[in-house]
Order: structure tokens, then sequence, then C-alpha cells
């Protein structure tokens, strides 16, 4: 395996990845080969906080008519359920994990601190960060940012269903563009679906590069962390590395 390039990432999970081909929930399976693979990119000396979304149980658009607040507390809830089954994934495999939360649940996790979250990765240990950024209206792409320039971290790896950015869903156009590298700007002007606004705002602003690319298999998550482009790497030069 190759060296790598990062010393310190924030990699986000999407709910989604977790439920499998099951479409909900979670599949044991499909999370024990992702932590293996958290695990091994770990015990390479990277430092490793992860932050993970909840649209395998719930996102804040299924409440339709529901109050706003309301629906996105409820998946603030749902994260700390998925954050908690990759602590407990991580460490039946041997990991030391930390499970921090923007709202206080002290019986179940660690409030946000950021000292102690970066104490806790230059001691080795895995921070997973729940209930995105604690506050409604911000998605877990928001909280990934905020976590990721709070943390100081080398880059965003953001592990997608699809492999790269794409100038409109391949999906559904066979003819879409795939880039192997755009600029901040480029993703807002042309309104690419990667990150919210917000959230490529923040990495603009602090200059954290975002590795975008595709989470099966998960070995591309050890690929991405050592350097390789396997999809798109947004940043503030589009040649850059």
């Amino acid at each position: 395996m190759a060296t790598p390039v990062y010393k310190r990432v924030l990699l986000k999970v999407s709910g989604e990845a977790l439920a499998g081909d099951n479409g909900f929930g979670i599949c044991q399976s499909t999370l024990e080969r992702i932590t293996g693979k958290i695990l091994q990119m770990s015990r390479m000396g990277v430092e490793v906080a992860l932050v993970v979304g909840a649209g395998n149980f719930w996102r804040g658009r299924y409440g339709a008519g529901m109050d706003r607040t309301t629906a996105d507390h409820m998946g603030m809830l749902a994260t700390a359920m998925n954050a908690l089954a990759l602590q407990d994934a991580l460490e039946r495999q041997g990991a030391s994990v930390r499970v921090q939360s923007a709202i206080e649940m002290r019986q179940f996790a660690e409030p946000y601190i950021r000292r102690r979250a970066m104490r806790h990765l230059e001691r080795g240990r895995i921070v997973v960060f729940a209930c995105g950024t604690g506050n409604p209206f911000f998605s877990t792409d928001t909280a990934a940012a905020l976590r990721a320039a709070e943390i100081e971290a080398d880059a965003i790896l953001l592990a997608k269903a699809v492999d790269a950015i794409y100038s409109s869903d391949p999906r559904k156009n066979p003819d879409a563009v795939r880039y192997s590298h755009v600029t901040y700007l480029e993703v807002l002007n042309q309104g690419l679906q990667v990150m919210d606004t917000t959230a490529i705002s923040l990495c603009m602003d602090n200059n954290i590069p975002i590795v975008v690319f595709g989470l099966e298999p998960p070995e591309n998550i050890l690929r991405a962390v050592c350097g390789e482009n396997l999809g798109t790497i947004v940043s503030k030069n589009a040649n850059a590395t």
C-alpha cells in the first residue's frame, strides 16, 4: 500500500452507504466492510475523523408538512444512531473510538469540544461527530466542512454513490462530462452536485480540498488517502492535487 499523503482527514460517510443494498437501516456486512477500511487507514498513521449522515433512517424532507426544525432534530437523532453503530463496529475490530455529539446526550456520547477532539486524534483515536452542527437548517455536509475547518483537517474525503463530479446526473444523462479537478467557484457557479453551497463556501474560505470518489469498493478510501485521484478533487486551483 502506498504512503498516505494526508496526515489528518475528515471522512464524510452518508447514511445511505450504511444501508447497503437494503435501502433502509444498517446493513451489518456493509458496515463492517466500511469500518474495516477506516481502521486500516487509521493504522497507516492517518488521524481520522468521521461525520455521518442520516439518510438511511431520516431526512428533513421526509417530514412533509412537519415543522422544519422538528424534522431536522429528528435527523440529528438518526445521525447519533449511525455514529454509535460506527463506534461499535470499529471497536469490535480493535479501534479506539470516541463519539462526540453537537447535541448533549452524555449517556451516549461526549459533548463536542474542539480541543478534546483534537487530543483524541493526536492519540490515534478515531472520532465520530454526530448530530451535525447541532442546528436546524444546516446539513451534514455543512457539519463536515465546519468540523474539518475546526480540527484543521488536511482534506475532506467525500465518499459517494457516484464515482466523481459530473456536469449533470450521469445516471440520467449519458453525455454528462466527468471532471477530474474543479475549483470551489466552478462548483458554486455551475451548481455542481457535490456538497451544499454553505459547505463549499466554508471549504473555499479555509482552503480545504474535497476529494470526491465512489465508496464502492471500500478500498477506495485507502486509495484516496494515499493521493490517488479516483474521482474529482475540488480545490482553489483546477490543476491542484
